[in-house]
C-alpha cells in the first residue's frame, strides 16, 4: 500500500526565484508481520516554473509581494491550489537572506504557500538541499566515491562533503557570480561589501574567488585571505579543511554559476561576473582532476527543497490532542536526562526535547523518564523528539501523567540538534512527515 504526498519548493535566491512542485511516494517498507517501516520511495516533479530575477526595492529589500505575485502565477499555471499541498519548503538563500526584511517574507510566504509547506533559510540546510536537488548525494551512494559539492550561486558558495551517500559537514563562502553587477555599458553598479578590500578589476576579483574554493578543495594552501571568505553561520576555514578526507575528492558543481563553466556567455551576458567565474573555475585546479556538473545547476536547491526536504519518522509514534501541522518549534537538545527540568523551565515557548532515548528499556527506565519530561514540562504541552525506537510506550507512559487535555507528542528515529527547528506534519499512515531545519538570518 502506498500514499503519495504533494511538495512545494520556492527558493528565493540572491539572483533569482524559482518554483518546482513534486509528487513524493510513501510506502511500507517493512513486511507484513512485522512493525511499519513507513519511508519515501520515489519522488516526481511535476511542474517547474520559470527562473525569475529576485525582485529587490532598491539593494536592501526583498519586494514580498512581488514574490507573492510570482507564486500566485505560478501555482495557477501549475494548476494547483495551496489547500493541495502537503509539505515542502521556502528557502530564502545566499546574500537574500540577509536582507533587512526577509524574516516578514518568510512569515508571508509560510501562510501563503499550504498548511505544511516551511518557511526556512541557512547556509547548512541549503548546502544539503543543492547536494540533494544536485544529484551529488545519490552520486556518492552509489559509485562509493568521496564528493565535494559546490553550489556556486549570486552571493555565496554553499560546500557540502559527501562519503557514501552521506553527507559529513557543510560550509558556506562568500564567493558569488554578483558580488560586481554591472549596466548594459559595463558599468560597475554595485559591489559587494565581502569585494570592498580588494578592488573592482573584474580579472583579479574572479582570481582572488576562484583561489578562496580551490582552498577550500584543499587544492591549494590557505593564505591570510582565506578566512575573510567563510560566513558565520556555519564551520570556519580551519574546522573545515580538518573535515576533509584522505584522498581524492570529486568535485561537483550546481548553482547559476555552474551553468557557465562549460557554456560559453557574454562576458556581461547576465550584469555580473558569474560568465568570467565560470570560466575561470572551468580553468582552475577545481576541474584538473575528476568533476562533474550536477543533474540540475541553477534548479539544484529549489529541486532538492521541494523534494527532498521532508523525511518520515518511526512508526511507533504516540500523541494526543495535537492540531495538526505543528510548525517552528524550536529543540532542545540533551545529554543528560539530568538536564530536562533545567533546559525545559529556561524556555519561554514550546519546545521540543531531542535525546537519543534509550536502548531496550525495561518498564521502570520508561517510567522514570516519563515523570522527568512531565515534571520538566510545568503546563505546557509535551513534545519529544527520540534516536531510539520507544517513543510509542514513553508517549503511553507521558499522556498516563498529564491532565487529559494537555497535548502530548512522541517520535522516534529522529535526530536532532540544538539551534533547529521542527515541524510536524498529520499522519501518513503510521508515521508522521517531518521537516528538519534552521531558522539563521543575519542582520
Amino acid at each position: 500500500m502506498s500514499e503519495v504526498l504533494h511538495s512545494v519548493g520556492l527558493d528565493v535566491g540572491t539572483t533569482t526565484t524559482q518554483l518546482v512542485i513534486s509528487q513524493l511516494k510513501i510506502q511500507n517498507q517493512a513486511g507484513s508481520f512485522a512493525v511499519p517501516q513507513m519511508a519515501i520511495t520515489e519522488r516526481e516533479i511535476l511542474y517547474r516554473s520559470g527562473v525569475y530575477f529576485t525582485p529587490l526595492i532598491g539593494e536592501n529589500l526583498v519586494d514580498g509581494g512581488a514574490i507573492r505575485t510570482i507564486v500566485e502565477k505560478e501555482y495557477e499555471k501549475a494548476g494547483v491550489k495551496r489547500e493541495s499541498l502537503d509539505t515542502g519548503a521556502v528557502i530564502i538563500t545566499g546574500e537574500t537572506s540577509r536582507k533587512e526584511n526577509a524574516r516578514a517574507v518568510l512569515e508571508n510566504l509560510s501562510e501563503f504557500a499550504g498548511d505544511f509547506v516551511v518557511a526556512t533559510a541557512g547556509p547548512d540546510l541549503e548546502s544539503v538541499l543543492a547536494a540533494k536537488g544536485a544529484g551529488a548525494v545519490e552520486y556518492s551512494e552509489k559509485t562509493g566515491k568521496s564528493v565535494l559539492h559546490m553550489d556556486i550561486g549570486g552571493g555565496t558558495s554553499n560546500l557540502a562533503l559527501i562519503e557514501n551517500g552521506k553527507i559529513t559537514a557543510t560550509g558556506c563562502l562568500n564567493v558569488g557570480g554578483r558580488l560586481l553587477k554591472f549596466d548594459e555599458k559595463g558599468n560597475i553598479t554595485y559591489v559587494s561589501p565581502v569585494l570592498q578590500r580588494f578592488g573592482t578589476n573584474v580579472q583579479e576579483v574572479v582570481e582572488i574567488l576562484v583561489q578562496a574554493l580551490e582552498m577550500a578543495a584543499g587544492l591549494r594552501e590557505p593564505n591570510e585571505l582565506f578566512p575573510h571568505f567563510w560566513t558565520e553561520e556555519c564551520l570556519n576555514g580551519d574546522q573545515w579543511l580538518k573535515a576533509l578526507p584522505d584522498g581524492e575528492l570529486v568535485i561537483s558543481f550546481s548553482g547559476g554559476v555552474a551553468d557557465c563553466i562549460e557554456q560559453a556567455h557574454e562576458a556581461l551576458a547576465f550584469g555580473d561576473i558569474g560568465p568570467s567565474l565560470g570560466r575561470a573555475i572551468r580553468e582552475s585546479l577545481l576541474c584538473r582532476g575528476e568533476y562533474r556538473l550536477g543533474e540540475q545547476t541553477i534548479r539544484a536547491t529549489v529541486i532538492g527543497a521541494g523534494c527532498h526536504s521532508a523525511q518520515l519518522s518511526g512508526s511507533t509514534v504516540f500523541y494526543q490532542n495535537i492540531a495538526f501541522p505543528l510548525k517552528n518549534l524550536p529543540v532542545v537538545r540533551i545529554a543528560d536526562t539530568a538536564q530536562i527540568r533545567q533546559r525545559l523551565e529556561a524556555q519561554d515557548t514550546d519546545a521540543v526535547l531531542a535525546m537519543k532515548g534509550l536502548s531496550s528499556p525495561n518498564y521502570g527506565e520508561v517510567v522514570r523518564l516519563a515523570e522527568q519530561i512531565v515534571a520538566g514540562a510545568g503546563g505546557r504541552p509535551v513534545f519529544v523528539a527520540l534516536e531510539q525506537d520507544m517513543a510509542k510506550a514513553l508517549g503511553q507512559a507521558i499522556a498516563l501523567r498529564l491532565p487529559p487535555d494537555r497535548p502530548c507528542l512522541c517520535i522516534d528515529s529522529v535526530g536532532l540538534e540544538e539551534g533547529s527547528f521542527l515541524d510536524v506534519a498529520a499522519p501518513v499512515g503510521p508515521a508522521l512527515p517531518v521537516v528538519i531545519k534552521t531558522l539563521i538570518l543575519g542582520g
